[in-house]
């Protein structure tokens, strides 16, 4: 009753999966096996390849062509035609069925078996415990396990067991694991070293690292410390981030190797194991299932034993220098001389193996002082580091933004003659492109032999775009495109905000440029859809960007509309931001009704305005000069929770400046400045601007004093306005005494640059020659803009022939500035006047 119910079972499972992915994959193998093996047992739970007969070869042949009908009736015949059949003559079809995986064949030939009453033996239980589980048939495992438990003729030992556990832990089945340890310790199976390295994958699979340690507490009680378990509790420590572990435990390990305690050898497939015998221990607990249900935040302390060497918390200044130094000659220590006498191909192997996992794992924990420490003691037992290693070493310097290592550590493998991985090589160049290292980010993508994906580009484009070098850009685009790298929507964000302008900042546009704007656009979107990429909220902002700042207004109000389709109707509270760009630009562009109309939508689709909203509608009520739509938006702004800034009344401002009502203004700024709000430049260049068109010269004279005592920096535009309106009324020397003034005052907040720096002066104001001013357009490219305008402005007034002020608090005209002041605010405090 038992086999006919495993029977339906099975039968019904293959049904449903005729169907199914293994319809299709069921008869191709993952592993290539040679045609004249089969499998045996040798050492420890290992399965050897012996020769096989010709029918078995036939039938693995008909499974591995896809051909199941011809498999099975060469199955079917072969069990017919022969009479003296044991489990010995299906090892290599198991063999074949455990690893495509097919649990379908292997239930048929277990039914053929039974038929003839062929008796199963380890090695054929073992593999098609590992078909069926493999191909996620656990459930028939397992009653495959108890029927056969209850037969006399044969009883499942540890290694089928093991078998299953290692199964369930590749297919990351925690659940069946779980059912199969319960069944060991129901049965008192025991455990084996083979049972331990399975709890330790199962444990990382559950990120549970007090089961790691509890494991471990075990382990040291029952077996004695191998090269090989160590280095798969490193691994397991490694995986979970306990790195103070991780290293103590690789002390271990060096120690042990020092000593001479090497057990190891390599399997005809080239996996290392210990070669000394693995006896099984009795089950007296149930550490199985108790190691699947520990808490994960349970406290626990370290059951390592102590170590030669200790993890320190702390490195000193000294040593951390000794240790990014890195020098060539390797220390002659015990390490050294301990390894030279067990030098072993294989164990170094495995050291260099566990010393590498502990880096990766500093570069995921951001330690690089530790993977300094261990590369180090790599090269002092003589293990030369690899690609691998310095991968790991550079991830960590990289994780901790430390740009002068990561050089160090560049040359340190360009001198060993070692090749970087590609992974590495993007690695690296992510890190040079943020540091704005264009031109090293840039060779170091180049030497990448294959790059799957777009994402060290985009770095280097965002780079790009920060340091506005188009140019560059195109070129790194045109190179994604010759290797044939797909753009992702990152891509593509970043070359709307790199070619979406043309004359933007430096120049207004034009028609030419708005119809060259049409054209990126155009071309920009016929890729994003010919690779399959759709808008983001952040390409769409970026292109409603561009396309304000072009004046196009009609077709950033259509991407806006594309928008609200895609993101803002579903979801209203992601469109604030890009409301408040197509506002902004719609208020800059001077289209006040248009930009009322779309504040109107955003508050009707239930888009909440924010601080930044407001501020901008109440810069349009300056276009449309209502003073009292401006007071109903602070007041509906302060019932949102937003409180006013220094540009809510900069508009506030300028719509009382539009109806001249400087009296009224300038209380507006003295409450600003009782209110302690920070205030601006572009404050003060709202008066000057207002000023200089109605000639108010006693407003202008009053503002830049206010700003001298407020200790608020001149800009270029202040300049402009100052020196405009006093040419305007003739007052051509007390024009270009301000413009000294003011360009001294615009370099230095005290405006005595030129006594601090007079040979910077005189080499770039008083000199004759030319090519001084190429000296000066330097300047720019080092964003230094006030700097360069201020001494274009004096070089100017020098050419001029009027005389440079040493000094602004000398000047003249900035002592009567600073002596009308003082009697205005006396005349102010004591009469009530105002201007």
């Amino acid at each position: 009753m038992h086999m006919n119910r495993i029977r339906a079972s099975v039968a019904l499972r293959s049904i449903s999966t005729c169907k199914s992915k293994w319809h299709h994959q069921q008869y191709k193998s993952q592993i290539k096996f040679s045609p004249n093996f089969t499998t045996t047992t040798t050492g420890p739970e290992f399965i050897e390849p012996v020769a096989g007969s010709t029918t078995e070869l036939q039938i693995v042949g008909a499974l591995r062509s896809g051909d199941r009908k011809k498999a099975l009736d060469l199955l079917l015949d072969f069990g017919h035609r022969s009479h003296s059949l044991s489990a010995h003559d299906f090892v290599h079809i198991f063999n074949y069925c455990a690893q495509s995986p097919d649990p379908l064949f292997v239930m048929e030939i277990w039914r053929l078996m039974e038929s003839k009453d062929i008796s199963i033996n380890n090695i054929c239980s073992s593999l098609m415990m590992q078909a069926l589980c493999k191909g996620a048939y656990t459930e028939e495992a397992f009653s495959i396990i108890d029927f056969l438990g209850e037969s006399q003729r044969f009883y499942p030992v540890l290694p089928l067991y093991n078998s299953i556990l290692r199964s369930c832990t590749k297919i990351q089945n925690l659940i069946q694991a779980r059912k199969c340890l319960d069944l060991m310790e129901k049965k008192m199976i025991g455990k084996s070293e083979v049972t331990y390295n399975a709890l330790l994958k199962l444990a990382v699979l559950q990120k549970n690292l007090p089961a790691v340690h509890i494991i471990w507490q075990e382990y040291i009680t029952l077996y004695s410390m191998s090269i090989i378990a160590l280095r798969k509790f490193i691994w397991s420590f490694t995986r979970l981030g306990d790195l103070k572990s991780a290293y103590r435990t690789l002390q271990q390990m060096v120690s042990l190797a020092m000593r001479g305690n090497v057990s190891i050898a390599r399997t005809v497939y080239g996996k290392l194991y210990s070669t000394r015998l693995d006896i099984p221990v009795p089950s007296n607990n149930g550490l199985g299932s108790t190691i699947l249900n520990v808490s994960k935040s349970k406290q626990h302390d370290s059951c390592i034993r102590s170590s030669p060497l200790n993890l320190p918390d702390t490195i000193s200044a000294s040593k951390e220098q000794k240790i990014i130094c890195m020098d060539n000659k390797k220390v002659k220590s015990a390490e050294i001389n301990g390894l030279n006498e067990q030098r072993n191909s294989l164990l170094m192997k495995v050291l260099r193996w566990s010393f590498n996992d502990i880096i990766h794992g500093c570069s995921k924990e951001k330690n690089y002082m530790l993977a300094w420490k261990l590369i180090l003691q790599m090269q002092n037992l003589g293990l030369q580091p690899s690609s691998h290693t310095y991968d790991g070493v550079i991830r960590a310097v990289v994780s901790q933004r430390s740009f002068g290592d990561a050089m160090r550590m560049l040359k340190k493998v360009q001198q060993e003659n070692l090749k970087l991985y590609d992974s590495t090589l993007a690695t690296l160049s992510v890190t040079f492109s943020r540091e704005l290292q264009l031109d090293l980010a840039e060779s170091l993508l180049d030497q990448i032999s294959e790059c799957l994906y777009p994402h060290p580009y985009n770095a280097l484009l965002a780079s790009c775009d920060a340091l506005n070098q188009p140019e560059r850009a195109v070129r790194v685009f045109a190179k994604m495109r010759k290797i044939k790298i797909l753009p992702d929507t990152r891509t593509y964000e970043l070359l709307f905000s790199l070619f979406g302008t043309v004359n933007s900042p430096y120049e207004d546009s034009n028609l030419l440029s708005q119809v060259d704007v049409a054209k990126r656009i155009n071309a920009i979107e016929r890729d994003m859809t010919n690779n399959g990429v759709q808008h983001s909220q952040l390409s769409l902002k970026n292109l409603m960007k561009s396309l304000g700042e072009e004046g196009m207004m009609r077709e950033m109000i259509h991407y806006l509309h594309v928008a609200e389709n895609l993101f803002l109707y579903s979801n209203p509270s992601l469109g604030t931001d890009m409301y408040n760009i197509v506002l902004h630009y719609l208020v800059e562009g001077q289209e006040s009704h248009m930009a009322i109309e779309i504040f109107k939508k955003m508050k009707l689709c239930g888009c909440h305005p924010d601080s930044t909203t407001y501020n901008i509608m109440i810069d349009c009520c300056s276009i449309i000069r209502s003073y009292r739509s401006a007071s109903l938006l602070i007041s509906m702004m302060i019932r949102e929770g937003f409180s006013p800034v220094a540009c809510t009344y900069t508009a506030l401002i300028k719509i009382l400046l539009e109806d001249e009502n400087f009296n009224e203004a300038l209380s507006v700024l003295e409450r600003i400045k009782l209110d302690g709000i920070k205030l601006d430049v572009l404050l003060f260049n709202t008066f000057l601007r207002q000023a200089c068109y109605k000639g108010r010269i006693d407003v202008i004279e009053f503002i830049v004093e206010f700003m001298h005592r407020e200790k608020v920096q001149p800009d270029p535009t202040t300049c402009g306005y100052v020196f405009s309106a006093y040419v305007n009324s003739s007052f051509h020397n007390t024009a270009v005494e301000a413009l000294q003034v003011l360009s001294l005052r615009m370099m230095s907040e005290d405006g005595n640059i030129l006594k601090e720096r007079k040979k910077f002066v005189d080499e770039f104001i008083l000199d004759e020659d030319l090519a001084s001013e190429s000296h000066m357009f330097k300047l720019f490219e080092d964003s230094e803009d006030e700097v360069a305008i201020g001494l274009l402005n004096l070089r100017w007034c020098a050419i001029i022939g009027f005389p440079i002020c040493e000094s602004a608090d000398q000047s003249l005209w900035a002592k009567r500035l600073e002596l009308r002041f003082l009697k205005r605010l006396a005349s102010s405090s004591g009469k009530g006047e105002q201007l």
